[in-house]
């Protein structure tokens, strides 16, 4: 109880899960700002506890962020999820959240009883956001009913304001025609720079040395991706959608795409003709190809490679950037455009850490 005496009512105790990419660099971004957001806005994070996959490391009054490696691997114990949860949500602290930044499919699961605790979630992990509807309902109302908040925004588009911006649209009253956008960075980067020179599968392959690519590329090439993210959208919008309820248009041939991997890299160029002949297509209309997703007017959800004029801002995507556009009764002739990087550890953890600083300011942060 003595612990209470000297926390402001701004301290927040914080648990991470998944110190990989986002992970690691969001610790790293905290370590940076919090002297300056603790003096000037009165914002006290305290990063309590840091979890991978087998350890975890708990801290009383807050784990050292400059030396958070060292520590973790030196002073680390097996995990207890159930324990590290319970230090996370300790009385004494006024506030308390839980950052997922894995892509576990288990963790999810344990959302709704971290609420039901009086923990807020931050996640980049598309998992809860895309769970069966009655699932992904029953998370929403427990964040409703006990006044939780469970913040998703680098769900889509990594560090842009997509989420965020569609629902101040909604709820400012705007109605929201339609959404459509380019929401993969690995299909941005293939297909802007695609032009038939070069054998798409060559850019795969490419892609995938750089570490553009999932493993297996096909993860990113059969569209998935994209569709769950689009799943997310088009459940902020109102529409009761299921992953399995997207049209989607694979680019991976279908006699590839229940193979072994190292089946599916030998023969990638199976893709290569019809591909070509796609971008001739298109390039013989003064069009470029890009993979896009869209919610529809009427909630049926779409992803599929389309061919748009150059001077459609999706034509003129540069490398990994995502391009979102919102068709709304306010934004009618032109839809309201978000651009930008869609992909890299610093974008994501940097939106992370927004959903952080945002649930502060709910809680009465002067920020």
């Amino acid at each position: 109880l003595h612990a209470g005496f000297f926390l402001s009512n701004q301290a927040l105790s914080v648990g991470v899960f998944g110190p990989g990419n986002i992970g690691a660099t969001l610790l790293d971004q905290i370590a940076h700002e919090a002297l300056r957001l603790k003096e000037d806005f009165g914002v006290d994070i305290r990063i309590r506890a840091i979890a991978n996959t087998t350890h975890m490391l708990l801290s009383e009054g807050g784990i050292d962020l400059e030396n958070w490696r060292v520590h973790f691997k030196n002073e680390a114990v097996p995990i207890e999820v159930v324990t590290m949860v319970k230090h996370v949500s300790a009385s004494y602290f006024p506030h308390a959240v839980l950052i997922d930044c894995t892509s576990s499919a288990a963790l999810p699961n344990h959302y709704v009883g971290w609420i039901e605790r009086g923990i807020h979630i931050i996640t980049p992990n598309k998992k809860a956001g895309t769970a069966p509807y009655p699932e992904y309902e029953k998370l929403m109302a427990a964040s409703r009913r006990f006044g939780k908040h469970f913040l998703y925004e680098t769900t889509v588009g990594a560090g842009l304001p997509v989420v965020g911006t569609l629902k101040d649209l909604i709820q400012t009253g705007d109605r929201v025609r339609s959404v459509e956008g380019i929401v993969s960075g690995t299909l941005a980067y293939l297909f802007s720079l695609y032009d038939g020179t070069v054998p798409f599968s060559t850019l795969v392959r490419g892609a995938k040395e750089m570490g553009y690519t999932e493993p297996d590329p096909r993860d990113d090439l059969s569209g998935m991706d994209v569709a769950r993210k689009i799943v997310i959208l088009a459940r902020e919008m109102g529409y009761k959608v299921e992953v399995s309820d997207i049209e989607v248009t694979s680019l991976v041939p279908k006699e590839l795409q229940e193979v072994p991997v190292s089946e599916f890299l030998e023969r990638m160029e199976l893709m290569d003709e019809t591909l070509l002949s796609l971008y001739k297509e298109a390039d013989s209309q003064g069009k470029r190809l890009r993979y896009v997703g869209q919610v529809a007017s009427d909630g049926s959800c779409h992803v599929a490679l389309t061919s748009y004029d150059k001077t459609h801002p999706f034509a003129s995507s540069k490398g990994t950037d995502n391009v979102v556009a919102f068709t709304t009764e306010r934004y009618s002739t032109q839809p309201l455009v978000i651009q930008g990087p869609g992909a890299g550890p610093a974008v994501t953890a940097g939106g992370v850490f927004a959903d952080l600083l945002r649930i502060s300011a709910y809680l009465g942060a002067r920020l």
